[in-house]
């Protein structure tokens, strides 16, 4: 598996691996989660100018999963992490969350945070297992408050929903 930046002609794909990747959310009651769209060609497209939207590449260099990341208030947020169901389980998202880290260090940033929910064993148990660790209400960066008010405009708040951090060490 290659990590690599998403091209023009791959955002489809990753729409399509976002909404295979939601589908599992309906065994757990939120159908809403499911049925979401994934984020629109125009938004993808500025995450990848920016250099901000990278693939996991299976051997026929073919997109199985994709990895947002914007920096936040000292950290590099990840927006989004989608593996393909045909992927899970193999540790895409691992190697994708580890790419990650290397681009926060390499860009002086002091760790990783992100938003999950708290009761999908593929989010925050997950990322604990990681080495993640959920943030208190006083730990709450302005940044990661306004991305937590947006979340909850779109009604993902429906579900119980947390911030975590992964710091950066060495």
């Amino acid at each position: 598996m290659r990590i690599r930046p998403a091209t023009a002609g791959e955002l489809p794909l990753l729409q399509d691996i976002e909404r295979a990747a939601g589908a599992p959310f309906r065994d757990l009651g939120m159908a809403e989660i499911a049925e979401h769209e994934p984020p629109a060609p125009d938004v993808l497209e500025r995450y990848r100018r920016t250099g901000r939207l990278w693939v996991a590449a299976d051997d026929r260099d073919l997109p199985v999963a994709y990895l947002i990341c914007e920096p936040v208030d000292g950290a590099l947020h990840v927006e989004q992490v989608s593996v393909h169901p045909d992927a899970a389980r193999r540790g895409v998202g691992r190697t994708l969350l580890a790419f990650a880290a290397d681009r926060a260090r390499e860009e002086g940033l002091a760790g990783l945070t992100l938003t999950t929910f708290t009761e999908v064993p593929w989010n925050a148990p997950y990322y604990t297992r990681l080495g993640f660790r959920v943030l208190d209400e006083a730990e709450l960066t302005p940044g990661l408050r306004g991305i937590r008010a947006a979340e909850a405009e779109h009604g993902l708040d429906r579900w119980p929903r947390v911030c975590m951090r992964r710091d950066m060490l060495g």
